[in-house]
């Protein structure tokens, strides 16, 4: 949820040129932050949605929403953001809440040609990003994988990674589930995975945690997913470990010196 208080340090950061956003608190609160984006002159995508306690999750079947009030949402964000000159729209998709006896296949496909339509009538990209359901089920990320990826060629729709929900759901897999979709990759949730009190929690990327052994290992992604000169790498985390600007500044520069000088 975007913090308007905190919107002064999210754009102190150096070398940062491009914010990813959603769930303002009001319309005041998105205004303000699209003339800090003016001024700063930085590159900025929607996470829908867009306000708060707004439909996040339904495309496919209701969690909160009836999906046809959350796709008629969603059309409305994606006209919005094209008109504003969003970099993309991001969406949850597939998202199922739990395992399933169900064609996701077909599901998936009848998803797809909507955000396909939608992408073409707005002329602006529609990012997919597949999620982990109730109680970490990984039903819908395994759909995905199991989703012909030559459909999906056809609709010509981007995807994102969330690592912390990839490697909680593969483990060591991790790899060959995203190599499969390389090239329809546009953004990546780039953060690590903590447990506190039975709880998941993302935790900002350190070189730390490479050798720690209470932390997944991000660096073999990162080189995947760094051939690509076209994919957002998008910094996510939650206060709750209450990390020092110096921790998350140190993993943001071992993040970008990877990219940018790919060296494994």
């Amino acid at each position: 949820m975007s913090d308007p208080e905190k919107f002064p340090l999210l754009f102190s950061k150096k070398d940062i040129s491009h914010i990813e956003i959603g769930e303002f608190p009001n319309e005041a609160s998105f205004n303000d932050f699209l003339e800090l984006v003016k001024k700063k002159n930085v590159t900025f995508g929607l996470h829908s949605p867009l306000y708060r306690n707004k439909s996040k999750y339904d495309l496919l079947e209701k969690v909160q929403y009836e999906p046809e009030q959350a796709w008629e949402q969603f059309e409305k964000e994606v006209n919005y953001m094209s008109q504003l000159g969003a970099e993309y729209i991001l969406v949850h998709f597939p998202y199922f809440k739990e395992e399933q006896d169900i064609d996701t296949n077909a599901i998936i496909e009848r998803g797809l040609k909507r955000l396909h339509f939608l992408q073409e009538k707005y002329s602006i990209n529609i990012v997919c990003e597949p999620k982990l359901g109730l109680n970490r089920s990984a039903f819908g990320i395994r759909a995905l994988d199991n989703f012909p990826i030559e459909i999906w060629d056809k609709y010509g729709i981007k995807l994102c990674i969330d690592i912390g929900d990839y490697l909680l759901a593969t483990g060591d897999r991790a790899r060959d589930y995203i190599e499969k979709w390389k090239r329809h990759i546009k953004v990546v949730h780039l953060h690590n995975v903590e447990f506190h009190n039975n709880k998941y929690i993302w935790v900002p990327v350190h070189p730390s945690h490479e050798i720690d052994k209470s932390h997944f290992k991000v660096e073999p992604l990162l080189s995947l997913l760094s051939a690509s000169s076209e994919v957002f790498f998008v910094f996510e985390h939650t206060p709750h470990t209450n990390p020092t600007e110096t921790f998350v500044d140190e993993g943001i520069s071992w993040v970008k010196e990877i990219i940018e000088n790919k060296v494994f």
